[in-house]
């Protein structure tokens, strides 16, 4: 029987041109992609209008992606118990709910259960169209395949700041998440019209879900992820209920990978991680995770509070990304058969860190462009080591494992993205401390420039009624100005730190295999 449908997998071919599958399931990934990097430049505005700190607006994407990873783990199981199709349908039409309920949200904790919701209806969209997209192809168009997911991957990014700050601006930020909508149905039609399940989907053996994996993996991310965004305001182990929330988040995680190495059925199957450039890329996929996402998350920010900057002044800063995201996709198209792939990463990554260092030279009198062309250079360093480290790192799995393959790598790049999220705002709020208390103690009345710039102050506020008065706002205003100061420290502080994990990328690159051949469809 396991023959006979390796022998139809590998004579089969979807019905319909593949184009227009690529097309359907890219709809659903685009948007799931779109929402959050709209949601970025949007944080602010929600912090303002739910009364709460920056800090507390970040549950905003974590929580999305957390909920994303769980249920991501779970999409192989759901694939085959249900039918891709049918699952990859369902997704889409949670997503499109959920976001109806963001919008809608009364306060902050029904936006966060909403937003759950969302991020547990979008875990397949991306894993369920690159492995369509694989099978759907054939194997010499598997580049181009690659590189028109990274494509749409990468545009929506590109559009959602600057959509999202026109969004935010002109009517409100509750219209991020209404935007789905369209999206969603148009995604829904194309997918229930184009998308068909191939053989070794329609004819899977129906296993029982994994229960207790799946609530060793919900419980081991939610306690990480908690201590993550709320050990800062807790200072961290010094409060007892962080260092049990670690403990629980460590031994959560051990028991998990226990039990997936020894279960029948496991809902991750880890042994998958015995080929090494799954396991290697998963390793890069994680670290890049924490990079990307928190140099998306921190650009809207860094221009919104200390440069000034509109919502949607600050989304078209960051769009020009876009411009080096598309010369990468059709540098890389042209490279990728011609130079080793471990190579064009490697290139690839020192782009990238230099774009990281760049930014790590931010200062409060910096022009438009000095933000922009380092995000130029960012997306193209970006889209030139996607491609190859996708295709690499799933170069020598069988079709009947790149479902499973895809879901592992796109959880550790969901993981890696909350770490960089949660850690950066952490260590930005703890750094602009640090150095708003190191500029304090240098501005005294024994510092003769501390002393003529209160004057030059002061000066300019002469003409108030009270010389008292122009002196306690001179000192309200140098404040001012110390704080905005240690604040755009920490911001290179976090940018450097960025620059300095790329560069860590290097040597693990050169761990991989290149693949030659594909191996064969095996179905048990």
């Amino acid at each position: 029987m396991s023959t006979v449908l390796s022998q139809d997998h590998a004579l089969w071919k979807p019905q319909v041109n593949p184009w227009m599958i690529a097309i359907a399931v890219m709809l659903g990934t685009f948007m799931e992609v779109l929402d959050t990097s709209i949601a970025n430049v949007a944080l602010p505005h929600i912090a303002g209008s739910m009364s709460i700190t920056p800090d507390d607006a970040t549950w905003v994407l974590t929580s999305y992606l957390i909920s994303n990873a769980v249920v991501l783990t779970a999409a192989g199981w759901l694939s085959r118990t249900f039918g891709r199709k049918r699952f990859l349908l369902t997704c889409i039409a949670v997503f499109a709910a959920a976001s109806v309920m963001a919008g809608a949200a009364p306060n902050f904790p029904f936006l966060i259960v909403a937003l759950v919701i969302q991020g547990a209806g979008g875990g397949a969209l991306q894993p369920s169209a690159q492995a369509i997209l694989l099978e759907s192809f054939p194997r010499e168009k598997h580049g181009q395949a690659m590189a028109f997911y990274t494509f749409g991957v990468i545009c929506a990014p590109v559009i959602g700041p600057t959509l999202g700050g026109w969004i935010t601006d002109s009517f409100s930020w509750r219209w991020v998440f209404y935007i789905n909508i369209p999206v969603a149905a148009l995604a829904f039609l194309m997918v229930d019209a184009y998308v068909e399940d191939p053989p070794y989907i329609r004819h899977a053996i129906k296993t029982k879900l994994d229960t207790v994996g799946f609530i060793l993996l919900a419980i081991w991310i939610a306690a990480l992820q908690i201590m993550l965004d709320k050990g800062q305001d807790a200072d961290w182990f010094g409060a007892v209920w962080v260092r049990w929330f670690a403990a629980v988040a460590l031994l959560g995680f051990l028991a998990f990978v226990a039990w997936e190495l020894t279960a029948d059925t496991p809902l991750v199957d880890l042994r998958v991680l015995k080929n090494r450039n799954l396991l290697i890329g998963t390793v890069l996929i994680f670290i890049m995770g924490i990079v990307l996402y928190a140099t998306t998350a921190l650009l809207p920010l860094f221009l919104q509070t200390i440069m000034g900057y509109s919502a949607l002044k600050s989304g078209f800063a960051v769009s020009p990304r876009g411009i080096g995201s598309v010369v990468g996709i059709l540098v890389i198209g042209r490279l990728t058969n011609l130079i080793d792939n471990r190579f064009l990463m490697v290139s690839s990554l020192v782009i990238l860190a230099y774009s990281s260092f760049l930014l790590g030279h931010l200062d409060t009198k910096i022009a438009m462009f000095s933000v922009t062309w380092p995000i130029i250079i960012n997306g193209f360093a970006t889209s030139m080591f996607f491609i190859p480290l996708t295709t690499t790192a799933v170069g020598t799995l069988r079709n009947d494992q790149m479902g499973n393959g895809a879901s592992i790598f796109n959880l550790m790049r969901n993981i890696g993205g909350a770490f960089g999220i949660s850690i950066t705002t952490a260590l930005l709020s703890r750094e602009s401390q640090r150095n708003q208390d190191m500029l304090v103690s240098h501005t005294t009345p024994l510092s003769p420039v501390c002393n003529a710039q209160l004057e030059k102050m002061q000066n300019m506020l002469a003409l108030h009624p009270s010389i008292a008065t122009a002196h306690q706002q001179a000192l309200g205003w140098l404040y001012e100005i110390v704080g905005r100061q240690a604040g755009v420290m920490a911001y290179v502080f976090n940018f450097r730190l960025m620059a300095l994990l790329v560069l860590g990328c290097i040597p693990i690159v050169f761990f991989l295999k290149i693949p030659t051949h594909r191996v064969k469809t095996q179905v048990h």
